[in-house]
């Protein structure tokens, strides 16, 4: 029998391949199908996926005890979703996948603004340096920056406020409330831009779209199965395979092979949102200690 923390290091990687093979699948499908559509079918089987499960299991799913901030968190949920969406749709994997890791830059000026969190200055440089690697990926003195590159970037932020949104959902809901209200609301949110943008999926785009639904709900099991095997503190570092798998998935699918600037870049925003959950799992660790 293999040990938990093994486990769930595995199951995370698998997490990992399972996020980047529906990125792929999503960048295949924006060639003829608008992100707003994916959005919607993403989000439609995710709660036919979901509802079942939980009824049947008699797992109770309780009234929040007020709506504004699941709505709110379904908002910016849904308008990040298009926004990478878009994003996976004019640009490289690789590339997309490396911005999409400033989620954790990001979160430093959020935390700040939405929860009130204290920042020390080596954070702050660490996020600075981060979005270093941010300009070395878009290299916006040698052109004008994509629009893919910013609709990036603009996802990032808007997954950034997504989870703040969490964090305060957190304190008075639980998981399943979070899981079940998220996707009650998506669903009809993502359903008025998909009929403007309709178009028809053949089978095989049906099969797709499909499978993105699939992998997204078992890439969230998985992830959630590996946390509860091992510490997060072990695991998130592995949530930077996704960046090799992209670029693997990118050169076979689409024969993308990633610039340079994309792996100095990537390597510098990796390192630096290494450090910052460094920082923060050691402030976390001396506030415990502190107790005692």
């Amino acid at each position: 029998m293999f040990p938990k923390p093994l486990i769930g290091a595995a199951l995370m990687i698998f997490t990992c391949a399972c996020f980047s093979g529906m990125s792929a699948i999503i960048r295949e499908l924006a060639e003829t199908i608008s992100p707003f559509e994916i959005a919607f079918f993403r989000n439609a089987l995710g709660l036919i996926i979901i509802a079942p499960f939980f009824f049947s299991k008699g797992l109770k799913i309780t009234r929040p005890i007020s709506f504004r901030p699941f709505i709110l968190r379904a908002v910016f949920g849904i308008l990040a979703m298009w926004a990478w969406y878009s994003a996976l749709g004019l640009m490289p994997l690789a590339e997309a996948v490396a911005l999409n890791f400033t989620v954790a830059l990001w979160m430093i000026p959020v935390a700040i603004i939405m929860l009130s969190e204290k920042v020390g200055v080596r954070r702050w440089i660490a996020t600075f340096v981060g979005f270093g690697g941010v300009l070395i990926i878009l290299q916006p003195g040698a052109e004008t920056i994509s629009i893919g590159g910013f609709l990036a970037i603009l996802s990032a932020l808007l997954f950034a406020i997504s989870m703040a949104l969490v964090r305060i959902i957190s304190k008075t809901e639980s998981a399943l409330s979070i899981v079940f209200w998220m996707h009650v609301f998506l669903t009809p949110l993502s359903i008025g831009p998909a009929i403007w943008f309709w178009s028809t999926p053949s089978h095989d785009e049906l099969f797709l779209l499909g499978a993105v639904g699939g992998l997204a709900t078992i890439g969230h099991y998985s992830m959630a199965k590996a946390l509860s095997m091992a510490e997060a503190t072990a695991l998130t570092p592995l949530d930077f395979i996704r960046l090799p798998f992209a670029a693997l998935i990118g050169y076979f699918m689409f024969s993308e092979i990633p610039a340079k600037t994309t792996w100095i870049g990537g390597a510098i925003i990796i390192f630096s949102v290494f450090y910052i959950s460094h920082r923060e799992n050691k402030k976390r660790s001396n506030s415990k200690n502190s107790l005692f």
